[in-house]
């Protein structure tokens, strides 16, 4: 089916309509939270842009070989005088470079400039509907682009890396400095359109992605480049909440949670509605015929991020999934965090395998392991894979994670290394090295934010020897908020 642009936009009037004024003492009562609990440094609010900065050595040696930078992306602004987002998924994008070369670690960071960044900044008053947060009547919303925070993801295109966000287009970004170039259209009448935060590389290098409105799907493929190669429409069997997706080399599997869209509402979680009753299904698609569908059945669970795929010569496929039992953390516990204190509700995401069979069954082993962000080895991109790098540590009523943890489905083994209540450990990605083949023949490259310290740190761990703690940790002479996801590029 050809894409309707008009079919995926939001609509102007709807997020206008849908508003709720901000209060001036919550307003003030967020910002004076923001010092009370031990972790609050995990959303703290950034003033401006940081220079990039020589980070500082304080534990072990640079890896030899290791050279590239990881960009990050996650909110840095969530409270003004007049008015505050109220959930950690809607502050103002900050784009973050930790840039490695010769044994030297540096960062900086830049805002997202986004219409929304713009207004409010004007206003001194966040005024834009959004995930949960909701909007006032001095929003300027004309289209899905003028609400995006830019905020969650990060794509390498070139010499552009993307800031990516659920609703709308990705935003360019200049890959040397951070720079803001402007939002990609990737074809006229496609302007505006949903290009989720979680594209898939596949081994030949092209780029997938989804964008979701309601009960219908669009798919992207790109080029390697990010260029456009083609997008079509796909009906779904209902109108899921659906933060990502997976692939194989063959196929792209879109996770149908039981949390659904009853209604469009701003902010989005308002029409949201939680049905673990209906189970959640598993929708496999051909890539190269996307008519072709199979559809699995799985009992109901509420997830944000799924590993990579892959298929097995019998037709078997295989994905992870940080699975928890329903959407309280989306709902409630994201604006505990804003608020600075409190109990997050909930108990944390386990790592789960997911096994769709070719007779059409499919089962779910969840395992003891309390992980978030799993990432996988770029070497094997929708191919066979033994492990799985997630963050870990997280406690029920404390919010985030304090530890890194690598997964080996083959074996059921898991390896990991906490820091302490003292540490808040983002997304870890595997970057190989030169000239390896072997999935343990990786660094692990992430940041966290030390809460002790007052500052944000840059580990390296050796894919093979987690539990031995960090090869490498450098040291900023700030501490940034906690990121969601991030990109290597070497």
């Amino acid at each position: 089916m050809i894409p309707s642009r008009r079919s995926f936009l939001m609509g102007a009037a709807a997020l206008s309509a849908a508003v709720a004024t901000p209060e001036m003492v919550r307003a003030a009562a967020a910002l004076d939270a923001a010092a009370q609990a031990d972790w609050a440094l995990a959303t703290r609010d950034v003033e401006g842009d940081l220079p990039r900065q020589t980070m500082r050595l304080i534990h072990g040696r640079a890896p030899a070989g290791l050279e590239g930078a990881l960009f990050r992306n996650g909110p840095g602004r969530f409270r003004r005088p007049g008015g505050s987002v109220t959930h950690w998924f809607d502050g103002d994008g900050l784009m973050r470079a930790f840039r490695i070369h010769d044994g030297q670690a540096t960062l900086e960071a830049r805002f997202a400039d986004t219409p929304k960044r713009r207004v409010e900044t004007e206003l001194d008053a966040v005024v834009t509907p959004g995930f949960g947060t909701g909007g006032d009547p001095r929003a300027r919303v004309s289209s899905n682009d003028d609400a995006s925070a830019a905020n969650t993801a990060v794509l390498a295109a070139g010499n552009q890396i993307w800031a990516l966000w659920e609703g709308g287009s990705p935003l360019a970004m200049d890959a040397s400095n951070l720079s803001t170039q402007g939002f990609v259209t990737l074809r006229d009448d496609l302007k505006g359109m949903p290009f989720q935060a979680h594209p898939r590389r596949a081994p030949d290098g092209s780029i997938w992605n989804v964008g979701t409105a309601g009960a219908q799907a669009v798919i992207w493929r790109l080029n390697a480049d990010g260029g456009l190669n083609r997008a079509e429409i796909v009906r779904l069997p209902r109108a899921s909440y659906m933060h990502d997706f997976t692939a194989t080399d063959r196929h792209l599997i879109l996770v149908l949670q039981p949390w659904i869209q009853e209604r469009q509402a701003m902010p989005v979680i308002n029409g949201l509605v939680w049905r673990p009753e209906t189970g959640t299904q598993v929708m496999v698609l051909d890539k190269d015929d996307l008519t072709q569908s199979r559809l699995y059945e799985l009992p109901g669970f509420f997830h944000f991020h799924l590993g990579d795929a892959w298929a097995e010569r019998d037709g078997t496929i295989r994905f992870d999934v940080a699975a928890s039992g329903d959407p309280r953390f989306a709902v409630a516990g994201a604006r505990v965090l804003v608020e600075g204190h409190g109990v997050v509700p909930g108990d944390p995401a386990k790592l789960a395998l997911v096994t769709l069979r070719p007779d059409g069954k499919a089962d779910m082993l969840t395992t003891d392991a309390v992980g978030e962000f799993p990432k996988a080895d770029p070497r094997r991109l929708g191919l066979k894979r033994s492990l799985t790098v997630h963050t870990s540590g997280e406690t029920t009523g404390r919010p985030l994670p304090t530890g890194l943890a690598v997964q080996d489905w083959d074996s059921g083994r898991s390896h990991g290394f906490t820091f302490g209540l003292h540490q808040i450990v983002e997304e870890t990605v595997f970057v190989p090295k030169p000239g390896a083949t072997a999935e343990t023949d990786a660094w692990l490259v992430g940041p966290s934010v030390n809460l002790k310290a007052g500052r944000t740190e840059l580990h390296v761990f050796d894919a093979a020897h987690v539990e031995d703690g960090p090869v490498a940790t450098w040291q900023a002479d700030t501490a940034l908020p906690a990121g969601f996801h991030g990109t290597w590029v070497g």
